[in-house]
């Protein structure tokens, strides 16, 4: 590559698939997707490695590919972290301000996210991300960036996300038997809303569903900040057991019939659309049967509405439900179904769409697709992980508090 120029890439191990995307920066801090690869993943339930030789081929399988494709050898990666593990809390702290001039330093806005982050964590998990939300400078709140303020009270309202030690390691583990480094890794919903949504929609709230083969998970942005997050432990491949159970049929079949003539909301069907018969092999080499489309969608629709309750329940319990103005977005291979959107829509009364993976050029067709979400976002969070990396470098004599703040919280 040409002097000037980085790569770096990015990994999703997921519970269907692995997903594997090389970029690279350009000039002006522009990100261009360079590689593009997967590959099936056996060795995943849930979002937690319970196979790790079958993870490490998979991994090896989709970083081949993505090579094939840039031409360049991958060794390092930043990985998202998935599951129904992981879980968040929301915490704060508060520091004094004791010396003279009562100016806040990079030093007190460090002390005082070490305070919010000392929750009682069990001994067998770990906190994993400390994802600051706003600062309070002497009862003023919605403060992004305190330093230099004067005041005598500093609060940090953080929000914590943990996981079990080992689900961490073990991700990290196959990663390395891979044959690669983990530069860094960062949890799914950060990654997610990095690559999908809009700033006005992080600003003014909005629900963000990854919809994924096992597991849901629930981000909610506002103002700028993750204020909630949840998991609940019911996905894609949900789907397709109510199909397999319901239509007496073998699940690829039921995976296929998903795929290609599912559907969440069968109000959506036209009338011609709803008589359309669909072929259904049966298990023991029994003929295939004929059924309307609208018999398959009958089953399918009870479990999308489950899905999005749950989520909608789950923001009203959070009180969440009146700050999300926005919109809710939908990722993940589970929200490719047609009429999810819709679905979406209905249950939480308010503008839903797909979140597409977005904010970087290249092979963008190649991405293009809410199943991408979590892959880009994780890059992304790579990518401006390297830029700010910049920025601190070129501030080492030009402003030296503005250094340690940026590497604290920017990476």
């Amino acid at each position: 590559m040409s002097k000037g120029h980085k790569h770096i890439a990015a990994l999703d191990i997921g519970t269907t698939e692995v997903r594997a995307v090389a970029g690279e920066l350009i000039e002006n801090d522009q990100m261009e997707i360079i590689g593009v690869g997967r590959a099936p993943s056996r060795g995943v339930r849930k979002g937690v490695v319970v196979n790790i030789e079958a993870t490490v081929e998979a991994i090896k399988h989709a970083v081949e590919e993505a090579e094939m494709m840039c031409g360049l050898p991958i060794d390092a990666v930043y990985v998202s972290l998935n599951g129904a593990h992981v879980r968040g809390i929301n915490s704060r702290g508060v520091i004094a301000i004791s010396r003279r001039n009562r100016e806040i330093s990079e030093e007190d806005v460090y002390r005082v996210i070490e305070q919010a982050r000392a929750v009682s964590v069990p001994t067998d998990r770990e906190i994993i991300d400390v994802l600051p939300q706003e600062f309070t400078v002497d009862g003023q709140d919605g403060i992004g960036n305190p330093i230099g303020f004067l005041g005598m009270r500093l609060e940090a309202a953080v929000h914590v996300v943990t996981s079990p030690i080992t689900a961490r390691q073990n991700v990290i583990t196959s990663v390395n038997r891979s044959g690669m480094t983990v530069i860094d890794t960062v949890v799914s919903h950060v990654a997610v809303s990095e690559a999908t949504l809009t700033p006005d929609e992080k600003e003014y709230g909005a629900a963000m569903l990854d919809i994924g083969a096992d597991i849901t998970n629930l981000t909610i942005y506002f103002r700028d900040a993750i204020r909630h997050t949840a998991v609940f432990p019911t996905g894609g491949s949900h789907f397709t057991n109510d199909i397999a159970v319901g239509l007496r049929t073998p699940v690829p079949e039921a995976e296929r019939m998903k795929r290609s003539e599912g559907c969440a909301l069968a109000a959506l069907m036209a009338d011609h659309e709803s008589r359309q018969m669909v072929e259904v092999p049966s298990v023991g080499g029994r003929q295939p049967r004929l059924l309307s489309r609208q018999i398959l969608c009958e089953i399918l629709q009870p479990r999308a509405e489950e899905i999005f309750s749950l989520a909608a329940e789950e923001v009203k319990r959070a009180g969440f439900e009146r700050q999300i103005l926005s919109s809710v977005v939908l990722v993940g291979g589970g929200s490719l179904m047609d009429g999810i959107v819709e679905m979406a829509e209905q249950v939480f009364d308010l503008p839903a769409r797909h979140g597409m993976p977005d904010f970087v050029g290249g092979l963008t067709s190649d991405i293009d697709s809410p199943a991408y979400a979590t892959v880009v976002g994780t890059l992304l969070y790579g990518f401006h992980k390297e830029v700010n990396q910049k920025k601190i470098h070129s501030l080492k004599d030009s402003a030296p508090k503005q250094v340690g703040f940026f590497r604290r919280l920017f990476g």
